[in-house]
């Protein structure tokens, strides 16, 4: 999954499989704007690292951060989907997109999307789809920039 590597430039961005490691940086990129800063709690990792050996263990979950001079600056988490729909396709689910705020604007969201839209091509996946709250409507026209179109409506059911 690393599109870098040990020859990589300095100044080269470098997408790669997330370890334990990475878990702060990345919720701490998660807490980072109005929406997540009420959900996420960076100070409570423990329910963080407990999902990360989950999704670890799954082949069909690709969490992965971008780093840049050897910083995180970036995440997404991609979930390949096995269907029986569509002929038996198989469907890519990109979640969780976060640049740090210091890479905002530098065209690293961009790279994060293509990375994913060609990972999920790579693995055999027929088509790419996503969700991205309501309010977020900066992500819409990004989204709709790369290519995606608006096709359904979602809905969700809070459990707890």
């Amino acid at each position: 999954m690393t599109t870098g590597s040990a020859d990589t430039p300095p100044d080269e961005l470098t997408v790669r499989r997330a370890t334990g490691d990475d878990v702060p940086d990345i919720v701490a990129m998660l807490a980072d704007d109005p929406l997540g800063a009420a959900r996420e709690n960076p100070a409570d990792l423990g329910p963080y690292r407990a999902a990360f050996a989950r999704i670890d263990e799954d082949p069909n979950q690709h969490l992965v951060v971008a780093a840049l001079d050897g910083k995180t600056v970036g995440t997404l988490h991609l979930t390949v989907i096995p269907g029986l729909s569509r002929r038996g396709a198989t469907r890519a689910l990109i979640e969780a997109v976060r640049v740090h705020g210091d890479a905002r604007g530098s065209g690293l969201g961009t790279r994060l999307i293509e990375w994913a839209v060609a990972e999920a091509r790579r693995l055999g996946c027929v088509l790419v789809q996503l969700t991205s709250d309501a309010t977020r409507i900066d992500a819409h026209r990004f989204y709709e920039r790369l290519g995606f179109e608006a096709s359904h409506l979602g809905f969700k059911m809070q459990l707890d």
